[in-house]
């Protein structure tokens, strides 16, 4: 079971499936959203997810055609993505995991938006 949720806890999270794709994320959404360069984000299966804090789910924003980012509506804090329609994986954060140890991404999605200073992760795709 992983666990995890924004900075002030009001939106919290269960998952209780294998975390799948552990990677970065160069594209300007993230950039923007992070204010960072890069965030890093693992998927769980949408069967054995589960909301648990009194938030309940978090504000929802699309930031591309078919998908969306959630944050709390308190703290300000990115904890997920998720696409329209019938997905069977919800994205989160790493870092809004409670315990993200042994989490290493494996490769870096939008390469071409990377900053020059910080190595790209993964094997060229």
């Amino acid at each position: 079971m992983h666990e995890g949720g924004c900075l002030c806890g009001h939106i919290r999270y269960r998952a209780t499936g294998a975390p799948d794709f552990p990677h970065l994320c160069s594209c300007t959404h993230c950039q923007k959203l992070s204010g960072g360069p890069v965030m890093s984000w693992v998927d769980f299966p949408r069967e054995g997810f589960e909301w648990t804090g009194s938030g309940g789910e978090p504000v929802w924003y699309n930031t591309f055609p078919d998908s969306q980012r959630g944050f709390c509506g308190i703290c300000g804090s990115s904890v997920a993505a998720q696409d329209d329609g019938d997905a069977k994986l919800v994205g989160v954060t790493m870092m809004s995991l409670d315990d993200h140890t042994g989490l290493v991404p494996e490769r870096q999605s939008f390469r071409p938006n990377a900053v020059p200073w910080l190595p790209i992760v993964g094997a060229q795709d």
